[in-house]
């Protein structure tokens, strides 16, 4: 257990590095094979594209499981506890983007600060879904905010959650069913069918991480000196406006901390306009994240993993001493 949690410090540590080049992470290998495999996927028939779906999404989230985990042992079995810190500390990073997602707003930022709308709504399509070109700066703003705190989630408190139970290979689980969910968890004709389960391990997954992580989003309001109490109402007000069952959790919280009103276009408004999307806001939201970050590390994970220590979980699923 004490090797899991020195790697968990070790992997924060390693973020602040950043992300290595596509070309040598492993996340992005992983985007490429479930690209390759897309097409295989397309049968014209509803019944068989769900089933072939739901196939692949299962078999690769365990494969990949499976295979980190295996890994792991064997790095401890054949270079002892330093091996398996190292090698875990690993995976957890490649898994989690404080850093990568703090980069990301900073770029926006940088765009905005210099008045180049068009180039802050370049930078801002890297990392959402939702078109960018005719944005305003204040609907770009919003969307850089409500990326910061969705991802609190999908990019740093999921892959944690799920490391405290399982180690590296529930870290890599996660991400594999996040990457699924990105790559096919669309709802329209090509994607709604070989993607349904995608999507559905992507809700089950984040269901209690978002919940967990909301509400040490508000703690963290609290600490940073941001209006803790609206971040309470505003979750429990708009937590189910989103499509999402789980995004509106991270979402309005933030919203409610920051007084000011995220909003995508025909689709929901989170918080009331208390006061304007700003630059100051987008700084407020990063460090709102990386408090969350560590009250999740501190309250959470390792109170779970020591829990697991005592009950005999890690010597029965991991061996570790």
């Amino acid at each position: 257990m004490l090797s899991l949690i020195v790697a968990l410090a070790g992997a924060i540590g390693l973020d602040w590095f950043g992300d290595p080049p596509n070309r040598y992470h492993p996340v992005a290998w992983l985007g490429r094979v479930i690209g390759f495999f897309v097409p295989w996927l397309k049968s014209g028939s509803e019944s068989a594209e769900r089933s072939r779906g739901a196939i692949f999404a299962i078999g690769i989230v365990v494969l990949a499981g499976i295979a980190v985990h295996l890994a792991a042992i064997a790095s401890q079995l054949l270079a002892g506890a330093v091996a398996l810190v190292v090698f875990s500390a690993i995976m957890l990073k490649i898994t989690i983007a404080v850093r990568g997602m703090e980069n990301h707003v900073r770029a926006i930022m940088s765009c905005l600060e210099k008045g180049d709308l068009p180039r802050a709504r370049q930078s801002l399509s890297m990392i959402v879904r939702r078109k960018t070109d005719d944005l305003d700066e204040n609907l770009v703003l919003s969307a850089t905010i409500e990326c910061v705190s969705e991802s609190t989630v999908d990019g740093i408190t999921g892959p944690i959650f799920y490391y405290s139970f399982l180690g590296p290979a529930g870290a890599f689980a996660y991400r594999t069913i996040n990457t699924l969910d990105s790559m096919v968890g669309y709802k329209d004709d090509y994607y709604k069918n070989i993607g349904r389960m995608s999507a559905r391990l992507d809700t089950a997954a984040n269901y209690l991480p978002a919940r967990i992580t909301a509400f040490l989003m508000v703690v963290s309001a609290k600490i940073l000196g941001a209006d803790w109490r609206n971040s309470l109402q505003m979750l429990q007000r708009d937590h189910g406006k989103t499509f999402s069952p789980n995004a509106g959790y991270p979402m309005a919280t933030m919203a409610g901390a920051l007084r000011i009103q995220l909003e995508k276009v025909g689709h929901y408004r989170l918080g009331d306009q208390q006061e304007v999307a700003s630059l100051e806001k987008c700084r407020t939201a990063i460090s709102i994240m990386k408090m969350t970050t560590a009250l999740f590390c501190i309250l959470f994970s390792l109170p779970v993993m020591s829990i697991l220590y005592f009950s005999g979980w890690w010597r029965i699923f991991f061996g570790v001493a």
